[in-house]
């Protein structure tokens, strides 16, 4: 039997890796973040399964938050509709479609930003592919992670993909006008799954329908804001 992995296959050489798969991505993020930084913007990479509601609640947060300038990367297997639904919201946008890549990379968002006026906007929400596993692992400059979970996903859904939770700052528990539905779905159980996985848990339960919740959002949304602000301020690094 092989003794490097136990397959049973005699031919399979042992190669010693010596540089992490992932240090192209990393590197290209470091550069985003270093444009993101520079130029004031805060970046929020929102992740999310496929009907998770991520598209909806951008779409409501730009009707409350008129005041500042909101910009979108969408990015999709195929088509550009995302895209153009934030576009009709009020959100300048452009659209990624990855073809068969269930996860966005940093150098996917480095070219998408090339033709996009992002110097001039206050927040870049970076919607990435619907997924629940690959969009977690890859850095791609953001300055925090929120993972929109809703309600008919049901209540393991942190403890089958903690990884994902792991990551996150945040969490938005969406579509929660559905609950008098979902007589089988607790809050207080989504709570609990989350408290197992995520280092720092925070959720705000939403509702992009209603306006449940929204507020609560648009005030992490500026509190973080002006927190990293504040942040890269004293360390030299922010020009507003």
């Amino acid at each position: 039997m092989c003794d490097t992995c136990g397959c049973g296959d005699a031919e399979i050489v042992a190669v010693e890796v010596h540089e992490n798969i992932l240090a192209g991505n990393n590197r290209t993020a470091r550069h985003n973040r270093e444009h993101f930084v520079e130029r004031g913007l805060y970046t929020v990479n929102l992740m999310g399964s496929p009907g998770a509601g991520k598209t909806a609640v951008l779409e409501a947060t730009a009707r409350a938050l008129k005041e500042r300038r909101l910009g979108a990367v969408a990015g999709d297997l195929e088509t550009e509709r995302d895209a153009d639904r934030l576009r009709a919201a009020g959100i300048s946008a452009t659209a990624i479609t990855t073809g068969s890549a269930c996860h966005l990379d940093a150098s996917m968002v480095h070219h998408a930003l090339h033709n996009f006026p992002w110097q001039q906007l206050d927040y870049l929400f970076i919607e990435n592919v619907g997924n629940l596993v690959c969009p977690a692992i890859y850095d791609l400059g953001q300055a925090v992670n929120v993972v929109a979970l809703s309600v008919t996903e049901g209540e393991d859904k942190p403890l089958k993909y903690p990884v994902m939770f792991r990551k996150a700052d945040l969490v938005l528990l969406t579509k929660i006008d559905l609950l008098p539905f979902l007589p089988d779905v607790r809050i207080a159980a989504i709570e609990d799954a989350l408290a197992r996985v995520m280092p720092h848990p925070t959720m705000i339960p939403l509702s992009a329908r209603t306006g449940e919740g929204l507020e609560l959002w648009l005030e992490w949304l500026e509190a973080e804001r002006a927190l990293k602000t504040e942040v890269t301020a004293h360390a030299g690094h922010f020009h507003a």
